[in-house]
């Protein structure tokens, strides 16, 4: 009986606990530093997360290269790319997506780097940035997924007609903390197969299991806070694994 046990917890398949939409203190609007950040998702039990900062991927390779010295967490390098007509979430990345491009243009960046392109919280009434609809029905099917939960989506609504976008143009869909503070980090997971490649990821989402929850309204209050911080100079300041360039 025990070796039977052995042996049939050998053959399933690791199960990771995911977090694709995720800001440092890189984002301007976020207060969680490198240190925090990995320190957090390892008490929370997140084994994997994207990094994806505002307009900005430095502070995605700082954390990865921290947490590949510990070996403690799997982090994918990631954006959140401001196109000219709404937010695309860029996911595997290697270089920099430049911000205001069209949607088409910013997707078409993302996939000649071997990435994959992602639409966050597209029907999100009260957040300013999200993709208009026009250009959601352009790129709805140029995409590779649908974020279908964002913790910071205060009606469940509106993830739910993320969900029914997803599955009316076959998409799989992620899940996204948006976690702007330590205090959002683990608060919901995508539990889903393990992967190493971006259509390995494609191929797990699918059957990807929801647990968690979403996060208070209030938690828009720290990145308001946040903005403040920056612009009093209290910006990001570990060393980058990049050439020094400025913060957009």
């Amino acid at each position: 009986m025990g070796l039977l046990l052995l042996v049939t917890c050998y053959l399933l398949p690791v199960k990771l606990r995911a977090d694709f939409h995720s800001h440092s203190n890189y984002s301007r609007d976020s207060v969680i530093n490198p240190r925090v950040f990995i320190d957090t998702c390892a008490r929370k039990g997140i084994d994997c997360i994207a990094v994806t900062d505002h307009n900005e991927i430095e502070g995605a390779f700082v954390i990865q290269k921290l947490a590949e010295a510990e070996g403690r967490l799997k982090v994918i390098v990631g954006e959140e790319v401001n196109t000219s007509e709404g937010e695309v979430i860029g996911l595997f990345l290697k270089e920099w997506v430049p911000r205001d491009m069209s949607p088409e243009d910013t997707v078409r960046a993302i996939h000649e780097q071997g990435g994959l392109a992602v639409v966050p919280h597209p029907f999100d009434v009260f957040r300013r940035s999200v993709i208009k609809p026009d250009a959601l029905e352009r790129i709805k099917n140029d995409v590779d997924a649908i974020e279908g939960f964002n913790c910071r989506n205060i009606l469940s609504k509106h993830d739910q007609k993320a969900r029914d976008l997803a599955d009316s143009v076959a998409k799989p869909q992620t899940l996204g903390t948006d976690s702007h503070s330590r205090w959002e980090l683990g608060g919901a997971a995508l539990e889903l197969d393990d992967f190493e490649t971006p259509q390995e990821l494609l191929q797990s989402l699918r059957g990807g299991r929801i647990v968690g929850h979403r996060s208070l309204p209030m938690v828009h209050w720290i990145s308001t806070y946040a903005k403040i911080r920056w612009r009093l100079g209290l910006k990001p300041t570990y060393a980058s694994p990049l050439p020094v360039r400025a913060h957009r």
